[in-house]
């Protein structure tokens, strides 16, 4: 079994965690502290509940306000609410409401209880007198499973969160519970990434025993996302799905384990072991851009998918070729699964297909053109050389290899030269021949048009032409000879 514990740096946890009672400067909200006394004057208890009060003891910032009610039914909670503006009922089955303008969820305590598939097999009990240890006895882990209440600052930590997070531990809240959503299983991978803590043994059994397959494809989504974004070694996450076997709900990810790559290229093992590092590489290189970082992280975790049904041994020497065409439909494949947005499979398959010509063009001596139609095909993407010149970046440096090692990457510096140049002399990679240029000699709409706007298109990028004239006299002429030999 993989030695989870001993990847955890515990000595960051304890260097992060504040003293076992709540701290005082804990920011909250003006408007939630009103709203927590006016709750109070009408019989009730808030409790910030979930991750305010993990990452306020961790010294990580949260503006994740979630606050369970006690001692008020949901109808009397939606009146004192709607004090403060237009009350939202975004989970009323669940107990759940929002007022509008203000990132705060109010919810009342609930039993669940699991009696189908999936996250909609459950029958949700409201119950406002629930004490505040049977409602966090619901709750996935330890450390999620505190509370703190604004208006006294009493923290309120029934399962001992507060010592796993010293102990640098993820531990179950209650393992009957806990088995109840699968999604648990990636929840832990997200959180032992982003806050590099180790599950127990106990956890560790848990979450092998889950099958994520009554998961619809958003919510695996959404977790993934969380761990390609927020953590600093996404790595660990991934390995946790492999340790307790849920990476085999990933084919296109479990399909890399094992791999064997060539050790002159990739000293560093095989393409499971690279897509990890190369992973880690590009977090370090997200910018705050949520769209751009996501088609990074995924790109970075993909860029090789392609690999296993490509890998070869020729002449003693392992050879994937073509991995980077064949990885793109792969790719796409697995977000369509998920769901992901067309805008993001675009970008992220626009990637994976072209993550090795910062490395190939300038050690290739490639020519203006292949730069320009790199550019273009880019831009029809929604994306552009920045954001491939950073994956390739993490690529490269995701290896052991001499020149990776000492951070060295100069065909990507020679790429970024020759791009910048371009967009500078040309600033734009916009087909310069339209449909409305062959409209006004003559010819009529339709899918005829496609194949001369390709040409066009190839003439442009092998001249560098801007005049769409000039481009139609050479296109035209060479067209009507192909039709009549």
């Amino acid at each position: 079994m993989l030695g989870l514990k001993a990847l955890v740096p515990k000595a960051r946890i304890l260097e992060l965690l504040k003293p076992h009672s709540m701290p005082p400067d804990l920011p909250i909200e003006p408007r939630i502290l009103a709203i927590a006394q006016r709750l109070r004057q009408a019989g009730g208890r808030a409790i910030l509940v979930g991750g305010i009060v993990r990452d306020h003891l961790l010294g990580a910032p949260s503006k994740d306000y979630d606050l369970e009610i006690y001692g008020l039914p949901i109808r009397r909670l939606e009146q004192e609410l709607s004090r403060f503006g237009e009350v939202i009922a975004i989970g009323r089955a669940f107990g759940v409401l929002r007022i509008k303008g203000l990132e705060a969820d109010f919810s009342i305590p609930r039993r669940d209880s699991k009696v189908g598939q999936g996250h909609r097999g459950f029958i949700v009990e409201l119950d406002p007198d629930l004490d505040f240890t049977e409602a966090a006895r619901r709750r996935d882990l330890t450390i999620n499973s505190m509370g703190f209440d604004p208006l006294t600052g009493e923290l309120l930590d029934p399962f001992d969160g507060c010592r796993d997070l010293e102990r640098g531990i993820l531990r179950a809240t209650d393992r009957e519970h806990f088995a109840e959503d699968s999604l648990r299983g990636l929840r832990v991978a997200q959180f032992h990434g982003r806050l590099e803590m180790a599950p127990d043994e106990e956890l560790l059994g848990l979450c092998r025993n889950l099958d994520l397959s009554d998961l619809a494809g958003e919510r695996i989504f959404d977790e993934l996302k969380k761990l390609l974004l927020r953590a600093r070694r996404p790595s660990l996450g991934f390995k946790f799905l492999q340790a307790t076997g849920l990476l085999r709900f990933f084919p296109e990810l479990v399909g890399m384990v094992g791999v064997p790559q060539d050790p002159q290229w990739h000293p560093e093992g095989t393409v499971w072991e690279h897509t990890l590092m190369v992973v880690d590489e590009a977090a370090g290189l997200r910018t705050g851009d949520e769209a751009e970082d996501l088609a990074l992280m995924w790109g970075a975790l993909l860029h090789d998918v392609g690999k296993p049904p490509t890998t070869v041994e020729v002449d003693g020497r392992i050879r994937s070729p073509a991995h980077d065409d064949v990885g793109a439909p792969m790719a796409e494949a697995l977000l369509l699964r998920l769901r992901g947005s067309k805008a993001l499979i675009e970008r992220v398959c626009a990637l994976v297909r072209h993550h090795l010509a910062p490395a190939q063009l300038p050690s290739g001596g490639a020519k203006l053109k292949a730069y320009r139609r790199l550019a273009r095909r880019l831009a029809e993407a929604g994306t552009g050389y920045e954001l491939l010149l950073r994956l390739a970046s993490a690529d490269h440096f995701g290896r052991t290899t001499p020149d990776a090692l000492a951070r060295e990457f100069p065909d990507g510096e020679k790429f970024r030269e020759a791009m910048e140049g371009l967009a500078a002399a040309e600033h734009t990679v916009r087909d310069v021949v339209l449909g409305r240029h062959l409209l006004a000699r003559g010819f009529s709409p339709g899918p005829s048009l496609g194949p001369i706007l390709a040409a066009c298109r190839d003439v442009q990028d092998e001249t560098g032409w801007s005049d769409p004239d000039r481009i139609l006299n050479q296109v035209l002429p060479r067209l009507a000879d192909d039709t009549t030999s």
